[in-house]
């Protein structure tokens, strides 16, 4: 009998035991399981309430169960020194800061933004006009024949000082493939300058802002006016100021879209991609973070913060080399570059 109630008592202890465990595990699984500092330029106050950072930050500790919370930046140097020093585990940047992160301190890209085609880069291409001999060239289907070889010389139109497909790739892309020889100092971006001017001729067009051939539509503007003979720009510029659907919203100076033809891209221009130090952010939180930005386009609850704070439709996965090899390959091989991007980005030196 004494075995009996010995063994019922057991039971009975095991049974509250089980009971007090699993409220336990309940109260734990209420308190957040990790934290995530996100990186950004935050500003003082927001008029419009869907565009503060913050409803961001929510959403993601509301998702992932983390403690999540911003970093305030006052500029992309400060968000690259940010994950390289570990205060912030993810920040969103320009290709350009992400390139300098990537390939100076060992930052990785886990997911990138799109572009409102549902793209995360554009194609940067060489624009001539039809009865040019770089588009006979292009066009003969003769690989002896090589149109890029056929710019030197010629008049280019830039879209302005280091930009990314009116100069910086189209001339990195010149430069790696021994069509242009780097004149002056090779650890000087200003060198640049020279190199162009050597490479095609002194009239190029190096416009500054608001002046008549500036950006996308004045490079464009420059080679059917007959001021160049090249004009460099995105795989969408010519039909966005020369192709619309209502053919009053095309630009006065635009000439009939068959008179324009675009070289194979040299190089491809990358979205904003998400950042991260691989060795201070864990593959799991990295696996977790990732899989929650993905899943923003297909949640209602976020459509608000993607169009008012993040400006983009989604994101998608990508891989650090996937994502900006193509940028890397031409941009490394611009004369003082790196030095550009730290003194742009007032990035310190350790």
């Amino acid at each position: 009998m004494n075995g009996k109630k010995k063994m019922a008592s057991l039971l009975m202890a095991l049974m509250v035991s089980a009971s007090l465990a699993g409220c336990t595990g309940d109260n734990e699984n209420d308190e957040p399981i990790d934290t995530l500092v996100i990186a950004y330029e935050v500003r003082d106050d927001y008029e419009n309430i869907d565009e503060n950072p913050q409803s961001f930050a929510d959403y993601l500790s509301e998702q992932l169960n983390y403690d999540v919370s911003l970093f305030s930046v006052d500029s992309e140097g400060a968000m690259l020194e940010a994950l390289r020093f570990g205060n912030a585990d993810i920040g969103f940047m320009d290709g350009g800061a992400a390139w300098v992160g990537w390939k100076e301190y060992g930052l990785a890209s886990m997911a990138a933004d799109l572009k409102s085609d549902g793209r995360t880069h554009y194609n940067a291409h060489a624009w001539v006009l039809a009865d040019s001999d770089i588009a006979a060239a292009h066009l003969d289907d003769d690989p002896s024949t090589d149109p890029f070889a056929l710019l030197e010389g010629k008049t280019s139109c830039h879209t302005g000082w280091l930009k990314s497909a009116g100069m910086l790739l189209p001339m990195g892309y010149l430069i790696g493939n021994g069509y242009a020889t780097v004149v002056g100092d090779g650890t000087d971006v200003s060198s640049l300058r020279d190199t162009i001017y050597g490479f095609f001729n002194e009239n190029a067009s190096i416009p500054d802002s608001g002046t008549p051939y500036y950006g996308y539509s004045g490079a464009v503007k420059c080679l059917s006016e007959g001021v160049g003979d090249v004009a460099f720009a995105k795989d969408s510029t010519v039909d966005s100021y020369c192709d619309n659907e209502n053919s009053a919203e095309n630009e006065e100076w635009c000439l009939d879209m068959d008179q324009y033809v675009a070289l194979p891209e040299f190089g491809k221009s990358p979205s904003h991609p998400v950042m991260y130090n691989p060795e201070t952010m864990s593959k799991s939180k990295v696996d977790a973070v990732r899989g929650v930005l993905i899943g923003m386009a297909d949640d209602a609850d976020a459509s608000s913060i993607l169009s008012g704070v993040l400006n983009t439709p989604g994101f998608v996965s990508v891989t650090t080399e996937g994502h900006m090899g193509s940028y890397s390959s031409s941009i490394q091989n611009i004369p003082g570059i790196v030095a550009y991007y730290n003194d742009k980005y007032s990035i310190r030196t350790p």
